[in-house]
């Protein structure tokens, strides 16, 4: 059996009083190996006299408030969301990679084949405009309709827990922008079925979610962005090593048997890896599209 040793972070200030490390993830198993760092202490391990505190947030908004408040430290988002933030003035950067996972847009009305069917009282759930979702949607309109913006008057905020049962129960939704295990879950449910998948929006295989972090954190506290992505490659090492065991600690932890748990880890599409895919084609379209308006920001380098 293979044991890690885990070594302090140079630089932590052990014993220090008060001093706190807070991480926001959201919602989904795209966030599966951060589950695996809480279990594991691997934070706790690399950080001694450092109170983690990790918190469930529903959207980019929120973690970007939080970073703004004091009351976040660094959070873990889609690359789109990440762009948006820094050019609405956040001094943020990408540390890690987490995860690849499928995406897709999952309809519940037999008269939606294509995005040219739906109609302004078609609603669309996603986690909030400007999310990976939504600029997958937009690039997929731009690509379909000739028009990026043509369903972004459909879109309705809700995170996944929330979107999934609004589209399963027929209130006012018509589609749902959703990742594992959701999507899975809606799929499975009759007069459900897959109209787009991420990546044909994209063209080519992204990553879904990163881990960043402000300015700040990386000027107060270098130990604690080292330790944030190495207990990060820690926890995908433990669950591309260990699937079968990473699936009896994360089970409980999203409500799922083992066997599906480990099935939805090791799902076609699905990668947990530090690797960060797809900056550079979400940043070109997004300021083609307009969602982004001060290209200047976007000239330095994106990760620490």
């Amino acid at each position: 059996m293979l044991f890690l040793v885990l070594l302090p972070i140079p630089g932590c200030r052990k014993g220090e009083k008060d001093l706190k490390f807070v991480l926001a993830e959201q919602y989904g198993l795209a966030y599966a190996p951060l589950q695996i760092v809480k279990e594991k202490a691997y934070l706790e391990d690399l950080l001694p006299g450092v109170k983690i505190r990790w918190v469930q947030l529903g959207n980019t908004a929120a973690i970007r408030e939080g970073m703004l408040s004091g009351s976040v430290d660094a959070g873990f988002m889609g690359i789109p969301p990440f762009l948006i933030g820094r050019d609405r003035g956040m001094d943020w950067k990408i540390v890690t990679g987490l995860s690849i996972t499928p995406l897709g847009l999952v309809v519940n009305k037999d008269r939606l084949k294509t995005l040219a069917d739906f109609t302004h009282q078609d609603r669309i759930a996603l986690p909030q405009p400007g999310s990976i979702q939504h600029i997958l949607l937009a690039k997929a309109c731009e690509t379909q309709l000739g028009d990026p913006r043509a369903l972004d008057n459909n879109l309705v905020t809700l995170n996944h827990p929330d979107g999934m049962t609004a589209l399963l129960s027929g209130a006012g939704i018509s589609a749902h922008f959703t990742a594992l295990p959701y999507l899975d879950q809606e799929l499975k449910q009759e007069g459900a079925y897959l109209l787009l998948t991420g990546e044909e929006a994209m063209g080519e295989v992204f990553s879904f979610i990163v881990g960043v972090a402000p300015a700040t954190l990386k000027e107060k506290h270098p130990g604690h962005l080292k330790a944030m992505a190495e207990a990060v490659r820690l926890g995908i090492a433990f669950i591309n090593n260990n699937p079968g065991e990473a699936a009896e600690l994360l089970a409980p932890l999203y409500g799922l048997s083992v066997e599906e748990t480990e099935r939805y880890i090791m799902y076609p599409g699905q990668r947990y890896t530090t690797d960060v895919l797809g900056v550079g084609e979400f940043l070109e379209f997004m300021i083609r599209s307009g969602y982004i308006t001060d290209k200047e920001l976007f000239e330095d380098d994106l990760f620490w």
